[in-house]
């Protein structure tokens, strides 16, 4: 199979190894001539990013870079890129990296135009209708991990510096007018990020063929991005330099984010907040919280997903999916507990209050009350 391709859903895509090379035209494809880079301090000094700016000083376009992004993305730094963003006079950006650099490139030619404060647009009901549409800069994303799929969304997470709460920042012309995915420029991944923005991915498939609402699209892209994790995160994770491993990798990530239109839940609900308190890795603990969730979510979703081992090749119905779950989150080398990486009992009751308020409690197949979510942090913890 040649794993190279040109997709036009849910945006333009030029899918494939080698196609960095294509950054200069897929800038021009979105009308963007002063571009600002936007990254996270860790790939700021990497090859691959000193590479991706060569190339964009050769093509004309300069190698205005900004790079003071967090783990977890805040508004502080979303203030600084805005800042930098005006005074060189760009007019797009690429948003380069992972998650983090994404969302907060993504989000820097979201406000760079706007009057209103950011949370004004956090997504709930149709704030992103406060937005000048108009005043919203091209975006092209360049995605050097596989796993939250953040190049082909429509919203950022943001935390909120003061308070810790992600929150959701949303708007449809967020999604980026060109996605270039070279599976190259993830050969470097350490172990521990491959295997946590991996599991992001299939979390997102896991999340939105559990979601009670009507998407039957979706429901089909969620059902075959957890087989190629189930497949391809191993191989990846085993050898970096596997090819075939990370391009199904990318393409899993991808498929997560499109098909959690459908719906998030619990997982998703429970890791904002704890990623936003302890900065914790986001696909991590998604991860360790999974098996947890899915017992929680049985009643609900255990026909379902006796039908999503069937086509995983796993026996034993859903009762076999959760044994899969777990065990490969152990090959994978994931920690059990939420107290392994630093999360301690002493504020569920915060991290409860912050989990009900997260929007992704309404995909969530399970009614969520503070009795079950308490509960459910401290089966995780």
């Amino acid at each position: 199979m040649t794993l190279t391709a040109n997709w036009s859903y849910p945006t333009a895509i030029k899918f494939g190894a080698g196609r960095i090379a294509e950054l200069p035209q897929a800038c021009a494809q979105a009308g963007i001539t002063n571009p600002l880079l936007v990254t996270d301090r860790g790939l700021a000094e990497m090859a691959i990013t000193r590479d991706t700016l060569d190339l964009m000083q050769a093509a004309g376009l300069g190698r205005a870079v900004f790079a003071e992004v967090d783990a977890n993305p805040t508004e502080v730094n979303l203030a600084a890129g805005i800042e930098t963003y005006r005074a060189g006079g760009h007019d797009g950006v690429v948003a380069f990296g992972g998650g983090s650099g994404l969302d907060l490139g993504k989000m820097v030619a979201f406000m760079a135009g706007q009057t209103r404060p950011l949370w004004d647009f956090e997504d709930v009901g149709d704030w992103w209708m406060r937005a000048d549409s108009a005043a919203i800069a091209p975006i092209v994303a360049v995605p050097t991990t596989a796993g939250t799929g953040s190049e082909v969304g429509r919203a950022s997470v943001i935390t909120n510096s003061e308070t810790h709460v992600k929150k959701i920042i949303f708007h449809p012309r967020v999604l980026p007018s060109v996605v270039i995915c070279d599976p190259e420029l993830t050969v470097g991944m350490p172990q521990a990020i491959t295997v946590g923005t991996g599991l992001d991915a299939f979390a997102h498939c896991v999340e939105a063929y559990a979601s009670p609402h009507f998407h039957p699209m979706s429901q089909g892209i969620a059902l075959e991005g957890m087989r190629l994790v189930k497949e391809y995160l191993p191989r990846a994770h085993e050898d970096g330099t596997d090819l075939e491993a990370r391009a199904q990798m990318m393409a899993a990530a991808l498929m997560g984010a499109t098909a959690f239109q459908k719906g998030l839940g619990a997982i998703h609900a429970i890791s904002h907040p704890i990623g936003a308190v302890y900065n914790t890795h986001h696909g991590t603990t998604n991860a360790v919280c999974m098996p947890a969730v899915l017992e929680m979510n049985a009643s609900a979703i255990a026909e379902k997903f006796a039908g999503v081992a069937a086509y995983l090749g796993i026996e034993g119905g859903f009762d076999g999916f959760r044994h899969f779950v777990q065990e490969f989150n152990d090959r994978l080398g994931v920690p059990r507990r939420l107290a392994d990486m630093g999360v301690g009992d002493d504020r569920i009751d915060e991290l409860t209050a912050m989990a009900l308020q997260d929007p992704s409690c309404g995909g969530n197949p399970v009614e969520l009350t503070e009795e079950n979510v308490a509960a459910l942090l401290r089966a995780c913890i």
